[in-house]
């Protein structure tokens, strides 16, 4: 596969960048990325065959994985030089996860759901992670309240999540991975088990989420119906 280039990817300074990154499993390194950077706005899908390590490089951008080599910078930090407790407080601030499955909480309703991240992100923060996190939700309800209208959830926000349809939970995870203003979206295949109607919503709502969050969208797929939609295409390469 060709790469497809972004037009403008030098029009803005970058949210996230990603040089000479490889990635390892128990016997070594198995797999390396392009080099990449995107700017607010901006989606990019990772595309690879089953095992190949697209997830394993979302897991790398969000400060789960160490990459075995190269530079990340999201926001301007560069989250393997951190200690792990600032690295928690990076991924709650500047990284938000949509995962294939969901992984809400069924007990919690819609709003507690969506809320999860403020839990997450209270106490005190790294000066790193401080001095660039940027504006950050200082009213919890109001943000709430902004994130359920915008992805037509306020009817059911006190539902609980195992009472909603399928299509409630997408927006559901989306509107909880937004709630922090991260830098960052990551999406791991969230597509794969969708029709094509509502996987076409689905990154359309990704897409339009980022560009009005101010955000970079990345998306590790398999999924070919992705790929016309995204600014650009990169593939996992082999050692």
């Amino acid at each position: 596969m060709t790469p497809r280039r972004l037009d403008n990817s030098d029009a803005h300074p970058p949210v996230i960048l990603v040089e000479d990154l490889s990635l390892a499993r128990e016997k070594g390194v198995f797999a390396r990325l392009p080099d990449f950077k995107l700017a607010p706005g901006q989606s990019l899908a990772i595309v690879g065959k089953s095992g190949s390590g697209k997830t394993t490089a979302l897991m790398a951008l969000a400060a789960i994985r160490e990459p075995a080599s190269g530079r990340i910078e999201v926001g301007g930090i560069d989250p393997w030089t951190l200690p792990r407790a600032a690295r928690d407080q990076f991924r709650c601030y500047f990284i938000g996860l949509v995962f294939q499955s969901f992984h809400l909480i069924d007990a919690l309703s819609v709003a507690a759901n969506v809320l999860l991240p403020a839990r997450f992100a209270s106490g005190l923060v790294d000066s790193r992670i401080a001095a660039r996190r940027g504006d950050r939700p200082s009213d919890e309800r109001e943000r709430l309240a902004v994130l359920l209208d915008k992805l037509g959830l306020s009817d059911i926000a006190s539902r609980r999540a195992d009472r909603i349809s399928h299509g409630q939970a997408q927006r559901v995870a989306v509107a909880r991975a937004l709630f922090n203003r991260p830098t960052a979206i990551l999406a791991d295949e969230p597509t794969s088990a969708l029709d094509d109607a509502n996987a076409s919503a689905l990154v359309e709502l990704l897409k339009s989420s980022a560009v009005s969050e101010n955000a970079a969208l990345v998306i590790a797929t398999h999924d070919r119906r992705v790929l016309n939609a995204v600014d650009r295409v990169i593939e996992v390469q082999s050692p």
